[in-house]
Protein backbone atom coordinates (compact mmCIF):
# COMPACT_ATOMS: atom_id res chain seq x y z
CA UNK A 1 0.00 0.00 0.00
CA UNK A 2 3.04 2.16 0.91
CA UNK A 3 4.13 2.04 -2.67
CA UNK A 4 1.15 2.71 -4.20
CA UNK A 5 0.87 5.53 -2.92
CA UNK A 6 4.80 7.25 -2.89
CA UNK A 7 3.67 5.80 -7.07
CA UNK A 8 0.72 8.27 -7.14
CA UNK A 9 2.13 11.04 -5.64
CA UNK A 10 5.37 10.75 -7.83
CA UNK A 11 2.64 10.96 -10.72
CA UNK A 12 0.95 13.55 -9.72
CA UNK A 13 4.15 15.83 -9.34
CA UNK A 14 5.60 15.18 -12.58
CA UNK A 15 2.78 17.16 -14.85
CA UNK A 16 3.11 19.97 -12.33
CA UNK A 17 6.65 20.08 -13.21
CA UNK A 18 6.53 20.09 -16.59
CA UNK A 19 3.99 23.05 -16.64
CA UNK A 20 6.04 25.35 -14.68
CA UNK A 21 9.03 24.46 -17.42
CA UNK A 22 6.80 24.85 -20.58
CA UNK A 23 6.40 28.82 -19.07
CA UNK A 24 9.48 29.29 -18.66
CA UNK A 25 10.40 28.30 -21.78
CA UNK A 26 7.65 30.19 -23.22
CA UNK A 27 8.74 33.76 -21.47
CA UNK A 28 12.33 33.64 -22.07
CA UNK A 29 10.83 33.23 -26.23
CA UNK A 30 9.11 36.53 -25.49
CA UNK A 31 12.25 38.05 -24.24
CA UNK A 32 14.03 37.26 -27.12
CA UNK A 33 11.68 38.15 -29.91
CA UNK A 34 11.23 41.31 -28.00
CA UNK A 35 15.03 41.90 -27.94
CA UNK A 36 15.13 41.06 -31.48
CA UNK A 37 12.68 43.68 -32.35
CA UNK A 38 14.21 46.39 -30.45
CA UNK A 39 17.52 45.38 -32.72
CA UNK A 40 15.92 45.31 -35.66
CA UNK A 41 14.91 48.90 -34.60
CA UNK A 42 18.29 50.32 -33.82
CA UNK A 43 19.89 49.01 -37.24
CA UNK A 44 17.08 50.55 -39.43
CA UNK A 45 17.97 53.65 -37.19
CA UNK A 46 21.31 53.39 -37.84
CA UNK A 47 20.98 52.76 -41.58
CA UNK A 48 18.78 55.80 -42.09
CA UNK A 49 21.52 57.73 -40.62
CA UNK A 50 24.24 56.78 -42.26
CA UNK A 51 24.79 58.29 -46.23
CA UNK A 52 24.30 56.63 -48.98
CA UNK A 53 27.34 54.95 -50.15
CA UNK A 54 28.44 56.19 -53.85
CA UNK A 55 28.45 53.87 -56.54
CA UNK A 56 31.51 52.86 -58.14
CA UNK A 57 29.93 51.48 -60.85
CA UNK A 58 28.96 54.76 -62.44
CA UNK A 59 29.61 55.48 -65.99
CA UNK A 60 32.62 58.18 -65.82
CA UNK A 61 31.61 61.74 -66.73
CA UNK A 62 32.34 63.30 -70.17
CA UNK A 63 35.11 65.51 -70.64
CA UNK A 64 34.23 69.20 -71.66
CA UNK A 65 35.75 71.41 -74.26
CA UNK A 66 39.42 72.07 -73.62
CA UNK A 67 40.02 75.12 -72.11
CA UNK A 68 43.06 77.62 -73.51
CA UNK A 69 45.68 77.75 -71.87
CA UNK A 70 46.88 81.90 -71.10
CA UNK A 71 49.29 83.06 -73.92
CA UNK A 72 52.59 84.47 -72.39
CA UNK A 73 53.97 87.24 -74.61
CA UNK A 74 56.68 86.36 -76.56
CA UNK A 75 59.77 88.14 -75.19
CA UNK A 76 60.83 91.00 -77.47
CA UNK A 77 64.43 90.00 -78.68
CA UNK A 78 67.03 92.51 -77.51
CA UNK A 79 69.03 94.83 -80.09
CA UNK A 80 72.10 92.56 -80.83
CA UNK A 81 75.11 94.22 -79.91
CA UNK A 82 76.86 96.33 -82.83
CA UNK A 83 80.13 94.24 -83.94
CA UNK A 84 83.22 95.34 -82.98
CA UNK A 85 85.85 96.22 -85.40
CA UNK A 86 88.03 93.14 -85.50
CA UNK A 87 91.88 94.28 -85.52
CA UNK A 88 93.74 92.02 -87.59
CA UNK A 89 96.73 91.26 -86.99
CA UNK A 90 99.73 91.48 -89.87
CA UNK A 91 101.63 88.27 -90.13
CA UNK A 92 104.65 89.56 -91.48
CA UNK A 93 105.81 87.38 -94.55
CA UNK A 94 108.94 85.29 -94.16
CA UNK A 95 110.88 86.62 -96.76
CA UNK A 96 110.16 90.21 -96.04
CA UNK A 97 112.33 92.09 -93.82
CA UNK A 98 109.30 93.78 -91.76
CA UNK A 99 109.40 94.84 -88.27
CA UNK A 100 107.81 92.04 -85.42
CA UNK A 101 105.33 94.62 -84.05
CA UNK A 102 103.29 96.51 -86.25
CA UNK A 103 100.94 99.36 -84.67
CA UNK A 104 97.68 98.83 -85.57
CA UNK A 105 95.32 101.86 -85.85
CA UNK A 106 92.25 101.39 -83.78
CA UNK A 107 89.12 102.88 -84.85
CA UNK A 108 88.52 106.01 -82.23
CA UNK A 109 85.28 107.95 -82.15
CA UNK A 110 86.58 111.66 -82.90
CA UNK A 111 87.04 113.46 -79.56
CA UNK A 112 85.03 117.07 -79.47
CA UNK A 113 88.18 119.50 -80.37
CA UNK A 114 89.23 121.74 -77.33
CA UNK A 115 88.83 125.95 -78.50
CA UNK A 116 91.74 127.43 -78.94
CA UNK A 117 92.10 130.15 -76.32
CA UNK A 118 91.78 133.73 -77.40
CA UNK A 119 93.42 136.80 -75.56
CA UNK A 120 90.27 139.27 -74.24
CA UNK A 121 91.98 142.17 -76.21
CA UNK A 122 91.33 139.67 -80.02
CA UNK A 123 87.61 138.44 -79.13
CA UNK A 124 85.04 139.34 -81.11
CA UNK A 125 83.49 142.27 -79.89
CA UNK A 126 79.72 143.20 -80.00
CA UNK A 127 78.47 146.27 -80.74
CA UNK A 128 77.33 148.99 -78.51
CA UNK A 129 74.66 151.25 -78.26
CA UNK A 130 75.40 154.74 -78.81
CA UNK A 131 73.65 157.44 -76.62
CA UNK A 132 72.93 160.70 -78.39
CA UNK A 133 74.60 163.64 -77.30
CA UNK A 134 72.19 166.01 -76.01
CA UNK A 135 74.03 168.89 -75.42
CA UNK A 136 77.09 170.37 -74.25
CA UNK A 137 78.75 168.54 -70.69
CA UNK A 138 77.86 170.29 -67.66
CA UNK A 139 80.93 171.62 -65.26
CA UNK A 140 81.53 169.85 -61.99
CA UNK A 141 81.00 172.51 -59.54
CA UNK A 142 81.23 171.71 -55.99
CA UNK A 143 79.37 174.04 -53.48
CA UNK A 144 80.28 175.59 -50.51
CA UNK A 145 79.91 173.68 -47.21
CA UNK A 146 77.81 175.32 -44.58
CA UNK A 147 79.85 176.27 -41.71
CA UNK A 148 78.47 174.99 -38.35
CA UNK A 149 79.82 174.53 -35.01
CA UNK A 150 81.17 171.06 -34.96
CA UNK A 151 80.00 168.81 -32.04
CA UNK A 152 77.87 168.77 -29.22
CA UNK A 153 77.53 172.52 -27.77
CA UNK A 154 76.65 172.57 -24.15
CA UNK A 155 75.96 175.79 -22.56
CA UNK A 156 75.17 176.90 -19.04
CA UNK A 157 73.54 179.73 -17.16
CA UNK A 158 74.76 180.82 -13.57
CA UNK A 159 75.59 183.63 -11.15
CA UNK A 160 79.52 184.30 -10.98
CA UNK A 161 80.65 183.25 -6.98
CA UNK A 162 84.22 183.78 -6.91
CA UNK A 163 86.65 186.22 -9.56
CA UNK A 164 89.78 186.33 -8.03
CA UNK A 165 92.18 184.16 -10.33
CA UNK A 166 93.30 185.61 -12.97
CA UNK A 167 91.30 184.80 -16.50
CA UNK A 168 89.47 181.84 -14.29
CA UNK A 169 85.81 182.85 -12.86
CA UNK A 170 83.83 180.30 -10.83
CA UNK A 171 80.37 179.99 -11.65
CA UNK A 172 77.49 178.17 -9.95
CA UNK A 173 74.88 176.27 -12.08
CA UNK A 174 71.56 175.51 -10.21
CA UNK A 175 69.30 172.78 -11.91
CA UNK A 176 65.83 172.49 -10.82
CA UNK A 177 64.44 168.83 -11.84
CA UNK A 178 61.59 166.66 -10.75
CA UNK A 179 61.95 163.10 -10.01
CA UNK A 180 61.26 160.18 -11.91
CA UNK A 181 59.73 158.17 -9.93
CA UNK A 182 58.06 160.17 -7.22
CA UNK A 183 58.05 163.55 -9.24
CA UNK A 184 59.08 165.58 -5.95
CA UNK A 185 61.05 168.57 -7.27
CA UNK A 186 64.96 168.12 -6.65
CA UNK A 187 67.27 171.25 -6.60
CA UNK A 188 70.52 171.10 -7.02
CA UNK A 189 73.80 173.06 -7.56
CA UNK A 190 76.88 172.72 -9.89
CA UNK A 191 80.19 174.58 -9.91
CA UNK A 192 82.48 175.33 -13.28
CA UNK A 193 85.74 176.75 -13.95
CA UNK A 194 85.01 178.78 -16.74
CA UNK A 195 87.75 180.88 -19.14
CA UNK A 196 87.83 184.75 -18.87
CA UNK A 197 89.93 186.23 -21.41
CA UNK A 198 89.49 189.85 -20.09
CA UNK A 199 88.46 189.53 -16.18
CA UNK A 200 85.28 191.14 -17.46
CA UNK A 201 82.86 189.23 -14.73
CA UNK A 202 82.62 189.91 -11.50
CA UNK A 203 81.06 188.03 -8.31
CA UNK A 204 77.50 188.17 -8.74
CA UNK A 205 76.99 188.93 -12.55
CA UNK A 206 74.55 186.42 -14.16
CA UNK A 207 76.86 184.69 -17.44
CA UNK A 208 76.63 182.50 -19.95
CA UNK A 209 79.12 179.91 -20.64
CA UNK A 210 80.66 177.35 -23.35
CA UNK A 211 81.67 174.35 -23.46
CA UNK A 212 85.20 174.00 -25.07
CA UNK A 213 88.25 172.31 -25.18
CA UNK A 214 89.95 171.05 -21.88
CA UNK A 215 92.27 174.65 -21.29
CA UNK A 216 93.63 173.22 -17.94
CA UNK A 217 92.87 170.37 -15.60
CA UNK A 218 89.77 172.03 -13.78
CA UNK A 219 88.64 173.96 -16.80
CA UNK A 220 86.60 172.81 -19.87
CA UNK A 221 84.62 175.91 -19.79
CA UNK A 222 85.14 179.50 -21.08
CA UNK A 223 82.85 182.61 -21.05
CA UNK A 224 80.54 183.31 -23.43
CA UNK A 225 78.57 187.09 -22.58
CA UNK A 226 77.38 188.96 -19.00
CA UNK A 227 73.88 188.17 -19.54
CA UNK A 228 72.94 190.76 -16.36
CA UNK A 229 75.50 192.78 -14.07
CA UNK A 230 76.25 193.03 -10.99
CA UNK A 231 73.97 195.79 -8.67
Amino acid sequence: MADDEKNEQQGEEQPVVEAEAQDETEALEIVAEAETEAEGAEVVVQASETPPEPDFEAPPEEPGPPVPEPVSPEPTPEPAPEPVAEVEEAVPAEGDEAPAEEQVAVVVPAAKKKRRRIPRSERRTRPKPKREQTGERKAITRLPKPEGDRGRRQERRGVVVSAAMDKTIVVRVETVKAHRRYKKVVRRSHKFHAHDEQNQAKAGDVVRIVETRPLSKTKNWRLAEVVEAAR
